[in-house]
């Protein structure tokens, strides 16, 4: 099979995944790693192997880039210390206390005679970082508390580069090279640094050019130059090229975004990305499920359950240490959110990948690469299928009287598609206008009983109300924008009013989506003196009255009622 027909067949598989999932109602990426299981158990296709070289090359710039280029720095800084103490030392203890717990338990269950300490240190380094591929897909699915959210990837876009260092560095020791300890923190600070600078620098630089044109499709180019350059560049000067990714999707969201992009590019840029996120999550999820293989996981049971016990006991650990260190500052957080944050701490593709770059000859490689395939298929299907269902314990997820809005919603809908149905048979004269009177007035008072809920339902879940008025606009801003689009294409409006126009309705869009306060409208003076229509311009009122959305149907019968749903 060629490579053409394994990538369309890998996006073909995709697909048809993210349908089941979204119909099951399973985390998408939990489905994509199954998928990829009984696939590669079949042995029905033999795609590419997920290699350092392809994941480093592809997948995770991309990835990194997207998700830092979507956090705000403002709320990113307001929780610094959290996550910097989570991603830096955080990832520091988490290896130790991996190799403390490990080490001894493994020689007294007699997984394998000579296992020491230093082995577990290179265990704890390489499952040390929870893998933002996994993470922050999963957490933008759950639809967290933000500053939960904020708080998990923040921490897994920094502490990916911090365990690749703190794993090249222990390798380096366990293999004899003499590193001293300020020599190894002088070394990760050199790491860490460099790649930062680099990152900033190269987006500092395309920010400068977003802000002096005006095109979305340069402005795209320019963000992928930004993402994929900047590792490129920090790699070949042996720096973090994780880092060096991370700092330039900051900068490009939090700057470039804001001072060089109009609202329509910005709309365009993070479809773009969002897009690419879509497709390379699609891609390494179902790469996981094809490296694993069943039948040597199932031989080794015991060791991957002890492995995956010791790396949640450890990360638990850490993650309570911090917040406790945290409680009196104004970063404290609930200790239900220390429970998510260690619960939610999925391993993925990154600690696979470095594990397998472990040399042929090192001591104990074929169970270190079992334990961390295990542990990696743990997290994701075990943490990963409970994390919706644990969230919702806990309250931090699942609106309060979400499902009795449901039910009234649908039972609204319902009403609403039989009174249509009803409306077309009495026009067609298929039922007598006696009867057609007496089911119009059953459903109209299954309208009313269903709106009155939701009205009471409104009043006591004001989030209820919020999320109703937010779903609303965006579709009569849809709709304003699909009728500027259609104005345009019939040449009903000027080039310039449809420039304006365009760029008004996607800031209105992007505002909403961002949760940004809108400016409010100026309201029309009733008592100003009439303009003098010599003086407007000759398309202005035609252009308003043909843009306004319409109430009346594609039929021409006015809809009943201003309560009827679409």
């Amino acid at each position: 099979m060629g490579f053409e027909t394994i990538f369309v067949t890998l996006f073909a598989v995709a697909t048809v995944v993210a349908l089941v999932a979204r119909w099951l109602k399973v985390p998408y990426t939990v489905a994509l790693v199954i998928a990829g299981l009984a696939l590669g158990t079949s042995r029905a296709l033999a795609p590419p192997h997920l290699t350092k070289e392809l994941l480093y090359a592809v997948f995770l710039p991309g990835l990194l880039f997207e998700a830092a280029f979507h956090v705000e720095l403002g709320k990113f800084w307001e929780n610094k210390l959290a996550v910097v103490a989570l991603a830096l030392p955080g990832v520091v203890a988490v290896t130790v206390l991996t190799a403390l717990l490990l080490a001894p338990t493994a020689n007294a269950l007699h997984f394998v005679h000579g296992f020491g300490f230093e082995h577990g240190l290179v265990f704890g380094a390489l499952i040390a970082a929870t893998d933002p591929i996994a993470v922050v897909a999963m957490f933008k699915s759950l639809g967290a508390p933000k500053r939960l959210r904020v708080l998990i990837e923040g921490e897994s876009l920094l502490n990916d580069g911090t365990a690749v260092v703190v794993f090249t560095l222990i390798l380096a020791v366990v293999a004899g090279e003499g590193t001293s300890v300020a020599g190894a923190v002088l070394g990760f600070a050199k790491v860490v640094g460099i790649g930062a600078l680099i990152g900033v620098a190269i987006a500092f630089a395309i920010s400068k050019v977003i802000q002096r044109v005006d095109d979305p499709m340069i402005e795209i180019t320019l963000t992928t130059i930004a993402a994929y350059g900047s590792f490129v560049v920090a790699e070949q000067f042996h720096s973090s090229g994780v880092i060096a990714t991370v700092a330039a999707g900051m900068l490009c969201g939090n700057y470039a975004a804001r001072t060089g992009m109009s609202p329509s590019t910005r709309v365009a840029v993070e479809s773009f990305w969002e897009y690419v996120a879509f497709a390379l999550n699609s891609i390494v999820f179902l790469l996981i499920g094809f490296e694993v293989h069943v039948d040597a996981l199932l031989a080794s049971y015991r060791a991957i359950l002890v492995a995956w016990a010791v790396v949640t006991v450890g990360r638990a650990v850490v993650i309570y240490g911090v917040s406790a260190a945290l409680w009196p500052t104004r970063e404290r957080m609930p200790w239900s959110w220390s429970a998510v944050l260690t619960w939610g701490g999925l391993r993925g593709g990154l600690s696979m990948v470095l594990v397998l770059g472990l040399v042929p000859g090192f001591p104990h490689r074929e169970l270190l690469v079992t334990m961390t395939f295990g542990v990696v298929l743990l997290s994701i299907l075990v943490q990963g299928l409970t994390m919706a269902p644990f969230l919702r314990r806990l309250g931090l997820v699942g609106k309060a009287g979400r499902e009795a809005y449901d039910r009234h919603r649908g039972k609204l809908r319902a009403a609403n598609a039989a009174l249509r149905a009803l409306d077309d048979m009495a026009e067609e004269r298929l039922v007598h206008a006696d009867v057609v009177g007496a089911l119009r007035r059953e459903y109209d008072r299954d309208v009313l009983e269903a709106e009155k809920a939701i009205g009471e339902l409104h009043l006591e879940h004001q989030a209820l109300r919020e999320e109703e008025t937010r779903t609303a606009r965006r579709r009569l801003l849809l709709v304003e924008k699909d009728q500027i689009l259609e104005s345009h294409r019939k040449g009903l409006v000027s080039p310039e009013a449809f420039e304006a126009l365009l760029a008004d309705v996607d800031a209105r869009i992007f505002r909403l989506e961002h949760d940004e306060e809108a400016p409010a409208k100026p309201e029309t003076d009733l008592n100003a003196p009439a303009a003098d229509p010599a003086s407007e311009p000759a398309a202005g009122a035609p252009a308003e009255e043909q843009l306004a959305p319409t109430a009346v149907s594609e039929s021409g019968r006015t809809p009943r009622g201003a309560t009827r749903e679409s």
